[in-house]
């Protein structure tokens, strides 16, 4: 399960997986990255830049898939993400996962959004019925 911290408010997605993407505020091309989930943190496994420079050169073992330069990640995990939200770069992060609608994510300026794993409820047990004599 993935939980989102923005606003002061918490909301849960039920997914282990999700993509992150945004517009570079200098070089206004699209940057994605594939996340994965579970209990030793959040990991990138992929990423994608349609572009180059200011800062987003792709790594030597990049390859152009479409117009982008695709590329293999091998990263330890991180306990949380902290996705600033500045309301300078005319729009968010975009966060989408499978099986849920696509968020939009500090597009107005506030504090950090945090993205971390977070357990899955325990699901309610029915108190045992009382023996009818």
């Amino acid at each position: 399960m993935i939980c989102i911290l923005s606003a002061g408010k918490t909301m849960a997605i039920a997914a282990s997986a999700f993509t992150l993407s945004w517009t570079h505020s200098v070089e206004k091309t699209r940057w994605e990255e594939h996340w994965t989930a579970g209990p030793d943190g959040l990991t990138v496994t992929q990423g994608r830049i349609e572009g180059s420079g200011a800062g987003m050169e792709p790594p030597d073992d990049a390859r152009l898939e479409g117009g982008a330069y695709v590329y293999e990640l091998k990263r330890v995990p991180v306990p949380e993400l902290a996705l600033a939200a500045s309301g300078a770069t005319g729009g968010g992060w975009r966060l989408c996962a499978k099986g849920s609608p696509c968020l939009e994510l500090g597009r107005d300026p506030g504090p950090p959004v945090v993205i971390r794993w977070c357990p899955a409820p325990e699901p309610a047990t029915a108190a045992p019925e009382r023996g009818r004599r």
